[in-house]
Formats: structure tokens, C-alpha cells, sequence
């Protein structure tokens, strides 16, 4: 480091002397020549058309100029001054390729390359990271690739503001996430699982901030290899740490009006050994939430109504790091090991009035409540993998991982409600609910290449699982003691088994055509008991046989159609069983449904790429059939106060639409897309045959401007339609944004503005019965500056670093929470 430290004043002296005293009495002479060359296929050798080529200076991640093969995968960059440079070569479907260190002299200021091979991607889930810049948002033959880090509008946001900028996916203003319309996803930490998504998704993406984030990945179509959960897909999340050789660190902070965060980073590798670290603490300013709620009851004595209106100030306080270890035994024996560990505070105080009119009871009860609430989540997860490669016999490869994960979810309430006409007790109460989850996965997998082009993957997985939530709702008597309620002091613990066996095979033929062909057979068994209470113990137990094919097609002009089919599995997550009579909102309580079913997918899909005169263009239709769909359902009960719980309600028959399209017109780069896809549902509500037959859609706008090497700036917009349901509709969502960034040697400054013009937005949802209507909005302030600063120094050379286990098996959240959580007090459904 001492001998660094000097060399490098050494330059900035001799830079210094240079600059003041020019040796020779006259600068260095420069000329300008041109950089050519062509691009082709390294299988087929068919000249690759419309591929992006970017020019960096030498070692840097400046771009300095951008263009685009023509039809005959020829390509040239004019005016170029002579000197060092390194080129990236990217295309659709393709692997990423860099040139380092392409010189043009004085004497031979035109340089022809010669021909450039890319290699198709092999349609493997990857976190490898490469060290230049890339295009904002890639298309892979496997998946669609978000790279966040190029993006300057998410800074000082957290993990939803970057997935709302994906195309293929939606984020509703809880944070909930969905994939083609389907919540039934599973999201991955860098190819890992974590048990942080085990409750509730929404507010663990919360706990991320956006700069953590290098990029994000999705794959519609996953292989055999992976987890049979997630049936509309996978998403893992590529953070910003890498197993190095050298010494880098960074350090990114963001002050607004709405978050702010402070990351840092330290990557360090020597020969075989390296360390990697990272931290982040983060603070989301207090907000002010405005909720109504009303619902209209046809009686044959009347109309029964019930509503409520007021006001809801939260706050968020977390943080989360992680270590990671790496040493190579030989060039074929080596051993990875990572800890990652995250807390997460929310706080709420709020209060509202409400109004019960029975035309019954003949009673016109008003009420008071206030509420105060104090969460916590926190947790860790620990990976160790081994990996041993075979002389001799590339690509043959055996891995043997396991996964310990732990995830705590602490919230407390106190509640005050005070009736008039006492048509509800009156209430001084305190509500827990506690969870505690453990996971621990044991997994081994191999490769083998049988020869070019085809190889056979195995592998067997298991992992167990054990839920424990303790739970309380306690009423001050008249004694001023705490005492608990009958049937609300309970301890649920729930076990869920699942074994796991695979096997695919990836080949191709005739140099066109693509194949993965596999199957997974996975058994679960899963067993819940109530330590106390009267809650009905059970067992279960079922196997799933999940087959998956893949054929793609290569035409000329490097136009690519694939065909594929998947079956798959969503277990419902602890959010979704916990039997928590939650009845923090009397007017609106939430219960956990503990024998709930896995639904149960088969899915279509036909899929297009191409460019067309410069447009990169991704276009799919599908067809899913999901039965046993899980939805969330509302019942009413004697006194009309909501119950509101989750339920196998039926199936659902989807036709989808996907299309997405980009084009650069020299420093401006633009971004188009949308999906639409079909809601017709028909099932069981409270006894009642329902089916319905509708919509849903979501369009997004995106663009970026290079205003010069080291200026960037950066738009989008997303609006999503409501989410439906067989009873009733969510709120519609939309947002849009701006950023701009300086990029200095090893510093950049960015400033980004959400909503400028729009200080506060209302949001609505509706839910409809046999007998009610009910609606329910809630207004939130949405405004939002940022200022961000990057500071970084030191260089580092990447290497590939994995974990091989990628649970990918559990329903994760809709916005409500559960095991451990609570709905929020004082909102209604769809809040």
C-alpha cells in the first residue's frame, strides 16, 4: 500500500511539473484515426447485426463514444484521437465481451480489430461481475437483466424504487411485487435465498438501499435446477459486493426529504484469500397517512354502515451488512462463506373516529382509537459452499452447500378505543405477536459435459423448516391489570419439510436450435400445533412432479423465437398460515389460514426477440393456469365488523401480452413497454359460486442522456392498473421521477426528484359481497428530493463467487403481514 501511495504521488508530481513546464517547450501532438472492425457468431459464424459497441478510455468505466454494427455486423468508430482503449461488445442473447487495451499511434492512427467472436449465453442464472459499463437493461436468451448501478434516478430510494424500473415487473404502493400480474414469485439475494422475504416481502425490500443494488434479474421460464416455487418466476437481486483481487471500498450516502442512507463498502484478495464487507444504516423520514374507510350492509332491516376516518404517522429506522470469505485450495478444491445479518425498526402512532349505525340494534355507536406501534425485524443468513473442479474436464463440476437462516419479527401495539353506545367493548389493550423462524437447507449439485454443446446437471436439495409465533392480545380490567382474552393467547408452531431431486440437460442442434429439457419431483410435508388453545393440530404431506422444456430457435438478422413449458408450485408463506386473530382494527381484523393448499401452475410461453433498424425489441405471449389460486377474502360477521383472512378460492385462466422495446439515438437512449394479461377467475367466497372476467395492466417510459463522459442523466414512468381479485380491487398505482449525476475521478454528486409537481396522492380500493360494498383510501405525502454522493478508490480485478442454494419455494406476501406481523392499525383491506 506504502509503495502505492508513492508511485501514485510520483504521477501527480510529474503531471504537476509537466503541466507547468512542458518538456520539449510543446504539449504531446495528437491525431485523430478511426477504430473498425466486424462482429460474428462464434458457433455459427453469421455476421451479428445491430450490436452495441461502447468505447471506454483505457481502464477507466468513461464511455466516451457508443455505435451500432451495421446489417453485415461491421462497425467503426471515426475521429478517434489517438491512444489506449478498451471496447464492450453487447448483444441481445449474446455473452457480454470486453477488448482491453486497443492502441492507436501516431504512425497508425486507424486500426482494423479483425473479426469478433460472441458467444451465445449458455441460460444459466449468473452472478458474475464484470468490471465496465453496461447497457441499462439487457435481454438475455434466459432472462431480462436491470442493471441498477448505470441507473442515476434511484439514488437515495430503497429496493422498490429499483424494481419498479424493471421491465416485466410491477410494484404497488406497498412494495409488493409481481411478475406478469402474479405475486407468486420468489426473490433471491446474489443467487442465495434469504429469510428475510419469509414473511413479508414489501417491508424486507424496504430494508435495501437502491445504491446496494448492481443489478436485478428475471427469469419467466426457470429450468429444472431451480426450486419449483415461484411459479410466475424468479428474481434475484445482484448486490454491489464482489470476491476481488486487490483493494477497493466506496462509500455512498443520500439526504432527502423522504430517506435517506449511508452504504459502505470494503473488497479485499490476495492470491487465494479474499474478504469482502459491506454495511448500511438507513432512516425513512415520518410520514403522514390519511385513511378512510366505509361499508355499506343491505339488512332486511335496513342498511348497516360502518366507517372511519384518520390519520397515521410512521417512520423507518434499519440496517444490514455482510461478510463474505473466500479461499482457493488449488486451481480445483475451493470453499466460499457468507454472513449476512439486517434489522429493520417501524414505528406508527395514529389515531381516527369512527361511526356504526345498526339498523338492528337500533344503535348509532361513534368511537375514538389510538394506536401506537413498535416493530422490529431482524435476522441473518449463513452459506458455505464448497466447489470441486475436475482436471482435465472443463465444465465438470460438484458443489455441496448449506444454509442456516434465522428471521425474528417482534411487533407490539397499544391500543385505545373508547364507544359511545358501547355497541363494541371498550378497549385498553396491548397485542404481540412474535415470530421466529428457522431454515436450514443442505444441497449438493453436478455438472456434466457429455461434449460440445450438451452437458447434464443433477443435483438433490433439502430443507426444513420450523415457524413458531407467539401471539397475545391483552385488555386492561378494572383493576388496571393486563389480562389476556379468551382464544387470543396463543404459541402456533409450524414445521414444513421439502425434499428435492433433479436432473436437466442442455444441448444444441444444428447450430440453430436450443434445448433444456429436465424434471424436479419435490415432496413436502408440513405439520402445525397449538401449543396452547383449542386449535386443531394437523399433518400433510404431498409430491409434486414438476417437468420443464426449452427450445429456441435462431434465425438470420439474429432473430430469436423460443418455445417453453413449465410446472410449478407456490407454498404459501408464514404471512398467509399464521392462525394470529389480529384485531388491532376491530372494525377490520386479519386471521392466517394454517391449512392452506399450495397453488398449483402450468404455464405457456412463446417468445420473440429481435432488432429491427437499430430497436431492440422482447415480445412474449403466455398462457397459465394456476388452481387452488390464494387470495385474500373478506367475511362479515354478526356485528358487521370485517374478518379478513386467506383462502384456496379457485382458479385463474391468464392469456399474457408482454412487449418492450428500446433505441439509441446517439447520447439518448429511450424505453418502452407494457403488459397485459387476463384476470378470469371463478371459485368459492363465503359459500357463494363467484367468477369474474377482467384486465389487468401496467406501462412503463424510461430514458437516459449522456450529456457528456462524466454527465448522466435519467427518467422514468410506471403506472399499474388495479390488482384484481374475485371479491374487489386494489389501488391503482403510478410514479414517475428524475435524476441527474457528475462522475468525477473518484467521486459523483446526483440529485433526484420524485413527483415534483404532486405533493400528496389518494389511492382507493373496493371489495364487494353478496349483501356490501365496501371501500376503503388512504392519501400519503409522495414528494421527494434527494442529493447522493459516491466516493470510491482502489481497483480490483473480479472473480466469480456463488452459492449454489436458491430456496425459491414460498408464496411471498400482498401487501398484508403475518407470523410474526401485524396489519397495520386503523386501515382497511387493500391498505
Amino acid at each position: 500500500m506504502i509503495r502505492a501511495i508513492c508511485i501514485f504521488s510520483l504521477l501527480i508530481t510529474t503531471t504537476f511539473v509537466q503541466a507547468q513546464f512542458p518538456f520539449g517547450g510543446s504539449s504531446k501532438p495528437t491525431l485523430k484515426g478511426k477504430i473498425e472492425g466486424s462482429l460474428s457468431d462464434s458457433i455459427s459464424s453469421e455476421a451479428i447485426g445491430f450490436a452495441s459497441f461502447t468505447l471506454f478510455k483505457a481502464g477507466t468505466a468513461t464511455a466516451l463514444d457508443g455505435v451500432l454494427s451495421d446489417e453485415k455486423g461491421n462497425f467503426k468508430f471515426a475521429d478517434v484521437k489517438t491512444g489506449k482503449y478498451d471496447l464492450v461488445v453487447s448483444f441481445l442473447g449474446y455473452t457480454e465481451k470486453s477488448i482491453k487495451g486497443i492502441e492507436t499511434t501516431l504512425k497508425d492512427p486507424d486500426l482494423n480489430i479483425g473479426s469478433i467472436k460472441l458467444s451465445p449465453a449458455d441460460g444459466v442464472l449468473q452472478a458474475v461481475d464484470v468490471n465496465a459499463q453496461k447497457s441499462l437493461i439487457e435481454n438475455k436468451v434466459d432472462r431480462l437483466v436491470f442493471n441498477a448501478e448505470n441507473d442515476a434516478s434511484i439514488a437515495g430510494g430503497d429496493a422498490t424504487a429499483v424494481l419498479r424500473k424493471v421491465p416485466l415487473l410491477t410494484v404497488d404502493l406497498n412494495g409488493n411485487v409481481s411478475l406478469r400480474g402474479s405475486e407468486s414469485v420468489k426473490i433471491l439475494i446474489n443467487g442465495k435465498p434469504s429469510g428475510m422475504f419469509s414473511n413479508n416481502v414489501a417491508d424486507a425490500l424496504k430494508m435495501f438501499p437502491a445504491d446496494q443494488i448492481k443489478r436485478v434479474e428475471v427469469i419467466t421460464s426457470p429450468s429444472s435446477k431451480f426450486d419449483g416455487e415461484g411459479s410466475a418466476g424468479i428474481i434475484n437481486i445482484v448486490t454491489k459486493k464482489a470476491n476481488i483481487e486487490g483493494i477497493a471500498a466506496s462509500i455512498n450516502a443520500s439526504i432527502g426529504n423522504r430517506q435517506n442512507s449511508l452504504f459502505a463498502n470494503l473488497n479485499a484478495g490476495k492470491g487465494r484469500l479474499g474478504v469482502t464487507g459491506s454495511a448500511a444504516v438507513f432512516y425513512s423520514n415520518p410520514t403522514d397517512a390519511i385513511n378512510t374507510f366505509y361499508r355499506e350492509e343491505t339488512l332486511s332491516a335496513g342498511k348497516r354502515i360502518v366507517s372511519q376516518s384518520g390519520t397515521q404517522n410512521s417512520s423507518r429506522l434499519g440496517q444490514n451488512g455482510n461478510v463474505s470469505l473466500f479461499y482457493d485450495f488449488n486451481g480445483y478444491n475451493s470453499i466460499n462463506s457468507s454472513f449476512n445479518f439486517r434489522g429493520f425498526g417501524f414505528d406508527m402512532d395514529g389515531s381516527l373516529d369512527g361511526l356504526i349505525t345498526d339498523p338492528v340494534s337500533l344503535l348509532m355507536d361513534q368511537f375514538n382509537r389510538t394506536n401506537k406501534g413498535n416493530n422490529f425485524f431482524g435476522g441473518f443468513d449463513w452459506n458455505t459452499d464448497y466447489t470441486k473442479k475436475f482436471e482435465g474436464k472443463e465444465d465438470q463440476e460438484l458443489s455441496l452447500a448449506f444454509q442456516y437462516s434465522k428471521e425474528n419479527n417482534d411487533q407490539d401495539f397499544d391500543i385505545i378505543e373508547d364507544h359511545t353506545e358501547l355497541y363494541v367493548a371498550n378497549r385498553d389493550a396491548k397485542i404481540t405477536n412474535d415470530g421466529n423462524n428457522q431454515e436450514l437447507t443442505l444441497q449438493a449439485d453436478y455438472v456434466h459435459p457429455i461434449k460440445n454443446s450438451w452437458k447434464l446437471e443433477t443435483g438433490a436439495k433439502a430443507v426444513m423448516r420450523d415457524i413458531v409465533s407467539d401471539y397475545s392480545n391483552l385488555n386492561k380490567n378494572e383493576n388496571g391489570d393486563y389480562i389476556a382474552i379468551a382464544d387470543l393467547t396463543n404459541i402456533f408452531d409450524y414445521e414444513q419439510n421439502v425434499g428435492a431431486a433433479y436432473a436437466s440437460t442442455n444441448f444444441i442442434l444444428a447450430k440453430k436450435y436450443s434445448f433444456v429439457v429436465g424434471t424436479r419431483y419435490e415432496h413436502t410435508t408440513i405439520k402445525g400445533d397449538q401449543r396452547s388453545g383449542d386449535f386443531e393440530s394437523f399433518e400433510n404431506s404431498y409430491g409434486s412432479l414438476l417437468p420443464s422444456f426449452t427450445v429456441s430457435r435462431n434465425f438470420p438478422g439474429f432473430k430469436t423465437l423460443k418455445l417453453s413449458y413449465t410446472k410449478r408450485i407456490q407454498r404459501p408463506s408464514l404471512q398467509f398460515i399464521n392462525p394470529f386473530n389480529n384485531n388491532s382494527d376491530y372494525i377490520n381484523r386479519t386471521i392466517g389460514n394454517p391449512t392452506l393448499k399450495p397453488e398449483n401452475t402450468n404455464q405457456i410461453e412463446l417468445s420473440y426477440n429481435t432488432n429491427f433498424l437499430g430497436f431492440t425489441i422482447f415480445s412474449s405471449v403466455y398462457y397459465r393456469l394456476t388452481q387452488d389460486i390464494i387470495e385474500q377474502t373478506l367475511a362479515i360477521d354478526n356485528l358487521g365488523l370485517s374478518i379478513n383472512s386467506y383462502n384456496n378460492v379457485g382458479k385463474n385462466n391468464a392469456v399474457g401480452l408482454n412487449l418492450f422495446t428500446s433505441k439509441n439515438i446517439n447520447q439518448f437512449t429511450i424505453r418502452l413497454g407494457g403488459n397485459l394479461f387476463s384476470y378470469n377467475a371463478t371459485g368459492v367466497v363465503n359459500n357463494v359460486n363467484l367468477e369474474r372476467k377482467t384486465y389487468e395492466y401496467n406501462l412503463f417510459a424510461s430514458g437516459e442522456y449522456s450529456i457528456s463522459g462524466s454527465w448522466k442523466a435519467d427518467f422514468f414512468s410506471f403506472f399499474k392498473s388495479p390488482k384484481r381479485t374475485l371479491q374487489g380491487d386494489n389501488p391503482a398505482f403510478s410514479i414517475y421521477g428524475m435524476g441527474v449525476r457528475k462522475e468525477f475521478k473518484q467521486i459523483s454528486l446526483g440529485i433526484t426528484l420524485i413527483e415534483p409537481f404532486q405533493a400528496n396522492k389518494i389511492f382507493e380500493s373496493n371489495i364487494n359481497g353478496q349483501s356490501f360494498v365496501q371501500t376503503s383510501s388512504f392519501s400519503l405525502p409522495f414528494r421527494s428530493v434527494g442529493v447522493n454522493f459516491r466516493y470510491k478508490f482502489g481497483s480490483v480485478d473480479f472473480k466469480e463467487r456463488k452459492s449454489k442454494i436458491k430456496n425459491t419455494d414460498l408464496k411471498s406476501g400482498e401487501g398484508e403481514q403475518g407470523g410474526g406481523t401485524t396489519t397495520q392499525p386503523g386501515t382497511g383491506r387493500g391498505n
